[in-house]
């Protein structure tokens, strides 16, 4: 491929991008929505960020296997309820460290 042909690429990944983002947001715009469709709604970042995670914390090896005893899965947990309790950002990052480094040195 020539380099235009890259810059015609990224231009209409951009505007097809920029289509799926403007779209509903243009349709629903001023429009009162139901609550359990704002309920559903605010579950989809939580639902997302746990099937990005917890592939990554429970499995291992190719192909796939599951290992519950995984070093990542050990600081998760700790690290999870602190986020929990605390609602710190700061706090949960330092203990997710310090912990993945102690896993590190004791595993």
């Amino acid at each position: 491929m020539f380099q235009s042909d890259y810059i015609i690429l990224v231009i209409g990944m951009g505007f097809v991008t920029y289509l799926t983002r403007w779209i509903p947001l243009s349709v629903l715009a001023g429009r009162k929505l139901p609550g359990w469709l704002i309920e559903w709604l605010d579950l989809i970042p939580a639902a997302i960020l746990s099937a990005l995670l917890l592939p990554l914390l429970v499995t291992t090896g190719e192909p796939r296997h599951i290992e519950l005893f995984r070093p990542e899965l050990l600081v998760a947990i700790p690290t999870f309820l602190f986020a929990l309790k605390t609602k710190s950002l700061a706090g949960t990052v330092i203990l997710g460290m310090l912990l993945f480094w102690l896993a590190d040195k004791i595993m």
